[in-house]
């Protein structure tokens, strides 16, 4: 797959491509191993369910530090798997991974899948990376025409906050109880939380045969609390920055007790609920 040098991004994606430009994506790609053990419950199971053919040639939306684009190439060793995002420091890391595994048939790129100009793929893949889209409709269109016809597309999104108990206890426990999970509404985690909504969204942009499956596994944060909280206080930054010492100290102490709440022998576990997402392309 070849490099394009210019990376044209839409404007409904330009906080989001900023974001992830910056520090928030040297966070996630220094920590890329953590964060692949964090949803590593889901991985297996969520390639296997992909169906990739041994020729498959496939896309990954929002593919991060690319452990889902290298073990698609695995499985498609007579194929590819293409990787892209909007963050250059994810990329960079990806790309660095899949020479180190000598991964040859992986390949990845910055670019933004809502307007980039891909060639024709078999599968469209994307964990937990498809619900940042600025435009949605838009997105998924484009995307419906880069697959062939009859070609398949699996996602894994979140389900709503109130079964994943980690994405608001945090930014409650941070902020004193100011901040609670994420909007469901606009880029997010949770704006393909909805099934009907989702459905919708798909069909409108032209897929078919759309599938949620109700999918339900432990999401790992680190050895113990003490380990989990370096961890979650590195990524929720930005609350922490808005408090003085005093109230930073109360925030990282509450976080301390809810994560302690959770160790297990296997580590700081919480709850965690996604949807398998899988639809056609007519």
């Amino acid at each position: 797959m070849p490099n394009h040098p210019d990376v044209p991004i839409d404007p409904s994606n330009a906080a989001q491509s900023e974001a992830w430009g910056g520090e928030q994506g040297e966070f996630w790609a220094e920590r890329a191993e953590r964060f692949d053990e964090g949803v590593a419950a889901y991985h297996d199971r969520f390639l296997e369910a992909a169906g990739i053919g041994p020729a498959a040639r496939v896309l990954d939306v929002g593919c991060g530090s690319g452990q889902v684009t290298r073990d698609a190439a695995r499985r498609a060793a007579e194929g590819w798997a293409h990787g892209v995002d909007l963050s250059a420091p994810l990329v960079e890391s990806a790309r660095r991974v899949a020479r180190r595994e000598g991964v040859s048939n992986a390949s990845f790129e910055r670019a933004d899948a809502q307007v980039h100009p891909f060639p024709t793929v078999d599968l469209l893949l994307s964990r937990h990376g498809a619900m940042f889209f600025g435009a949605p409709r838009e997105a998924f269109a484009h995307l419906g025409r880069v697959l062939a016809p009859g070609g398949g597309m699996a996602l894994l999104t979140w389900q709503p906050a109130r079964l994943n108990p980690w994405m608001g206890g945090f930014r409650s426990a941070l902020s004193g109880g100011r901040e609670g999970a994420p909007p469901a509404e606009g880029p997010g985690p949770l704006s393909m939380s909805d099934p009907g909504s989702v459905r919708t969204l798909l069909e409108s942009a032209g897929f078919e045969r759309v599938r949620l499956e109700d999918w339900r596994e432990p999401m790992y944060f680190g050895r113990d609390a003490a380990d989990a909280c370096r961890f979650v206080t590195g990524q929720f930054a930005g609350l922490l920055a808005e408090l003085d010492v005093a109230e930073r100290d109360l925030a990282r102490q509450r976080l301390l007790e809810l994560l302690a709440e959770h160790e297990s022998e296997r580590g700081v576990l919480f709850e965690s609920a996604a949807w398998l997402v899988r639809a056609k392309r007519p």
